[in-house]
């Protein structure tokens, strides 16, 4: 059994409908990005209060907090993410998850991965440091152009960073996107540290997002495999249908649920039960 979970704000800024759509989905978990039109890490402490008040009256959890920390150039960084990071162990405490999403920074235009990594693996092993004293899992999401986008080099983050605090969110749209095929090339070395899977699939030829099945994302071989290791864990839809752009995306009730059915049927047809 795996628990499905969702990008709340793909479906409407406010969170109770949000829930509403999740849940008619057969969701009970939100993935919380962005409330009310405001990202999670900038939420106040009263709105956080806000929020976790109305999903304990929905009955709903949160599978992770889908924090923006690492998704700016690494030159730039003078600490800022630093606190972006303690704000977001802030909301995931508050909202009562163990999980908060983060990348591994963009790097100046003509320069090479090889030439930032000391500065990436540096502000990573800091991230880790944190979490490990919050007793919060950071999971890093393969975005396309930032250091860890292909499976060598999230392999060699998270080894080289060797903390239990930092793990892999898996997101197969992103690995097409930058030409890798996400099984063929990157399960067998990512699967000791896959610890969340974030759903989308996209088109090779062109990088379009597409539902789940529909592209070139190895979803069927990627969710069999998962099956048959005994992956036990979130399921989160982000189908980024209606818009894509650097800063996430966005579907609508509609376009989310048509992701979401495209989901069910795979899992379905490999004898996983979501709840």
């Amino acid at each position: 059994m795996w628990t499905l979970s969702g990008f709340g704000d793909e479906i409407d800024p406010d969170p109770a409908v949000q829930v509403a759509v999740l849940q008619a989905l057969g969701a009970r978990h939100v993935e919380v990005r962005s409330a009310w039109g405001t990202n999670v890490v900038d939420l106040s402490d009263d709105d956080l209060d806000r929020l976790a008040t109305l999903l304990a009256e929905r009955d709903t959890g949160v599978s992770a907090v889908a924090s923006p920390v690492g998704k700016v150039d690494v030159t730039a960084d003078t600490g800022g993410e630093l606190a972006r990071l303690e704000r977001a162990v802030v909301a995931a405490h508050r909202l009562g998850t163990r999980y908060i999403r983060l990348f591994s920074f963009y790097r100046p235009p003509d320069t090479t991965p090889e030439s930032v990594r000391d500065a990436v693996l540096r502000r990573m092993e800091s991230f880790a440091k944190v979490a490990e004293r919050a007793d919060v899992v950071l999971v890093h999401e393969n975005e396309k152009h930032i250091y860890g986008d292909v499976p060598a080099r999230v392999l060699d983050l998270v080894e080289s960073v060797g903390s239990p605090a930092l793990r892999v969110a898996w997101d197969s749209a992103n690995f097409v996107q930058v030409g890798v095929r996400p099984y063929t090339d990157g399960y067998a070395m990512l699967r000791p540290y896959l610890a969340y899977l974030q759903v989308k699939d996209a088109l090779a030829d062109t990088g379009q997002v597409v539902p789940a099945g529909d592209g070139d994302g190895e979803l069927y071989r990627t969710l069999l495999a998962l099956h048959d290791d005994g992956y036990t864990g979130f399921a989160s839809l982000e189908p980024h249908l209606a818009e894509q752009t650097a800063l996430g995306g966005f579907s609508g009730p509609a376009a989310f649920g048509r992701a979401a059915r495209a989901f069910t049927d795979l899992t379905r047809s490999i004898g996983v039960q979501l709840a």
